[in-house]
């Protein structure tokens, strides 16, 4: 009887796992999801590529002592605007002063010393026409002359000398600029065993911007611009400066010099621009990127930013078939525009691709599309060059 009670308890509990079991294969139909589309814009679209730069004063003058001597005097504020033939040092004068003198009291001898040699032969001459002298007194008193001559020209240029040795002892600021830190405090000795540093004056009224653009870089404008390249780099105003913030200078910027060579070290071409800058607002030294259009994209495919998924430097977007299904199509993403992405290959004109809700969706699942609001944006393209600023 017991064995009765337990085979059937048995099976009543394999009759209620087959009937639990069956309920659960019966799947629920999977949902339709929400998701926003819109097709893909196409239009022509500038090319802007920019480059790591840092800025530099229009000049950069080194201020050094070009005479030995101790300091006695710095005359400027560091830091501050200078105006050129403005006193920026002074050195010890009193040994160039008295060199000075010593050079003009040489020459006053040398010139009293022609002097009498001028006489001397004025006199002789009228004599050995009339054979009152002999000829060879005539002779000793004309290179006598000779030499006194020379030696007046070497008291003048010794002279010369002194005093600009005298000159140099007043240090003045060559350009009006900004006058950095003084290197040297007063009371050093400078100027020896050779010229010393002692300040940089930077012309800052227009600023030069220094960047480097990649051996390929070069290749693609060349080829794109063809003979043109020299011309179109150099035109008037087609380049911009963003500072470090993000902000963009107010003023736009001409290149002015295109090195000649490619660096065999880096693989780049070193190109310098000048901004004007009357405010003063830049300063040397700082660091930003310049932004250059470069070519026109005609009838670009771009979609917005938000809609394209990147993994593992791979690109997707989801693509709204006409069974209202969904694709996830690999794209290759070329330059930025604003809040979109110009697509290089991947879609064409007239695809509806999901720019919203695309995390919900899976391929092959319905979808329920709404069409968003129509935008337009007009910034040019960006690209970023991975070149670095060297000097």
């Amino acid at each position: 009887m017991s064995v009765m009670l337990r085979a059937a308890a048995v099976g009543c509990a394999v009759t209620l796992c087959a009937a639990g079991c069956g309920g659960g294969g019966a799947k629920a139909a999977p949902s339709v999801v929400d998701v926003v589309v819109a097709p893909v814009q196409v239009r022509d679209v500038p090319i802007v590529v920019e480059w790591a730069a840092q800025t530099s004063g229009a000049n950069d003058v080194e201020i050094r002592a070009r005479v030995k001597g101790f300091l006695t005097q710095k005359a400027y504020k560091e830091g501050t605007l200078v105006r050129r033939g403005e006193l920026l040092f002074q050195i010890d004068p009193q040994e160039y002063q008295s060199a000075v003198a010593q050079a003009r009291a040489t020459l006053s001898q040398a010139q009293a010393g022609l002097s009498k040699a001028n006489t001397d032969v004025a006199r002789l001459r009228p004599l050995a026409e009339r054979n009152a002298v002999s000829r060879q007194d005539l002779d000793h008193a004309v290179a006598a002359e000779q030499g006194a001559e020379g030696q007046v020209a070497a008291a003048r240029a010794a002279m010369k000398t002194a005093q600009l040795n005298l000159d140099y002892a007043k240090i003045t600021s060559p350009i009006t600029g900004l006058a950095g830190v003084a290197q040297a405090d007063v009371g050093s000795l400078v100027g020896s065993p050779g010229p010393t540093l002692l300040t940089v004056v930077s012309q800052v009224d227009t600023i030069k911007v220094k960047f480097r653009i990649s051996e390929q870089e070069y290749l693609v404008l060349r080829r794109a611009l063809g003979d043109s390249a020299p011309r179109a780099a150099r035109r008037e105003g087609r380049l911009e400066l963003v500072l470090a913030d993000g902000s963009v200078f107010d003023h736009k910027g001409t290149v002015v010099t295109v090195d000649r060579n490619i660096d065999p070290a880096t693989g780049t071409l070193g190109i310098e621009a000048l901004f004007p800058n009357p405010t003063g607002f830049l300063r040397p030294g700082q660091f930003g990127r310049v932004r250059a259009p470069v070519t026109t994209r005609t009838n670009a495919i771009l979609v917005p930013q938000r809609a394209v998924r990147e993994m593992q430097g791979t690109f997707s977007v989801g693509v709204l078939k006409p069974d209202s299904t969904i694709e996830v199509r690999p794209v290759k993403a070329g330059a930025r525009v604003g809040s979109d992405w110009v697509v290089d290959s991947g879609l064409v004109a007239g695809t509806v691709i999901v720019v919203e809700g695309m995390q919900k969706v899976r391929p092959g699942v319905k979808v329920r599309a709404t069409r968003a609001a129509a935008t337009a944006d007009t910034t040019p393209a960006s690209q970023v060059s991975d070149t670095s600023t060297r000097h």
